[in-house]
């Protein structure tokens, strides 16, 4: 008899961090849980890290709705094993500001520079990247996409988080009046979580232009 998808309560609340639960299967140094909080790398935003009983997770994969653990080889659990999961919550969070920086930045791209593609984009924990098909250098909108992304930022917006189709597991998030998009990611609360910006053009080929998105540490003008 199967078991059940692993459930995601990383989207229940992104912030949660601690969670006691279940070990459902084991095959070598592959692990799969009842209930997760820790993210699998998807729609480019980099896993989380953390451990499970004191191992570190060393890779978190999507397979079908499970997803599956990689822990060290030497590890010691077993099927039915209680399980304490500790996540990064340094990385997860900077994670998530890099996240919604990038999707802030990819929206306003949208709506003022058509006609713009979307070809590729990576989140990690120092800074987040969207590569656009675009026939000129992108960097002189600079000025107007960071105005509108900070004061977007600044207003402190409501960002809501929920299902679309809750059986296929497809999410999307919601500024009211801004924008709708489908997402699986971890969001933030509110908009002013993502602090100020910076943006930084690299070329990537001939009608390819790369966007980097950094935070601000405070105190940093």
């Amino acid at each position: 008899m199967s078991c059940p998808p692993t459930q995601k309560l990383f989207w229940a609340d992104p912030y949660q961090t601690e969670l006691d639960t279940v070990v459902t299967d084991v095959n070598g140094s592959a692990v799969t849980v009842a209930q997760t909080l820790f993210y699998a790398f998807s729609g480019g935003q980099e896993s989380d890290a953390g451990t499970f009983n004191g191992y570190p997770v060393l890779e978190a994969r999507k397979d079908g709705q499970d997803i599956i653990y990689t822990l060290p080889e030497d590890h010691t659990l077993k099927v039915g094993d209680a399980l304490h999961m500790h996540v990064d919550w340094e990385r997860r969070y900077r994670l998530m500001r890099l996240h919604f920086a990038a999707e802030i930045i990819l929206e306003l791209a949208y709506q003022n520079l058509q006609p713009i593609t979307k070809i590729g984009a990576h989140i990690a924990a120092d800074k987040s990247r969207i590569d656009f098909e675009y026939g000129e250098n992108i960097s002189k909108h600079f000025p107007l996409l960071a105005e509108k992304a900070q004061t977007l930022i600044t207003a402190n917006y409501d960002i809501t988080s929920a299902y679309s189709d809750e059986a296929a597991q497809r999410r999307y998030w919601e500024i009211a009046g801004f924008a709708r998009v489908p997402c699986g990611g971890t969001h933030l609360r509110c908009t002013g979580e993502v602090g100020r910006l910076e943006l930084k053009r690299k070329n990537v080929g001939k009608g390819k232009e790369r966007i980097e998105i950094y935070i601000i540490p405070e105190g940093i003008s």
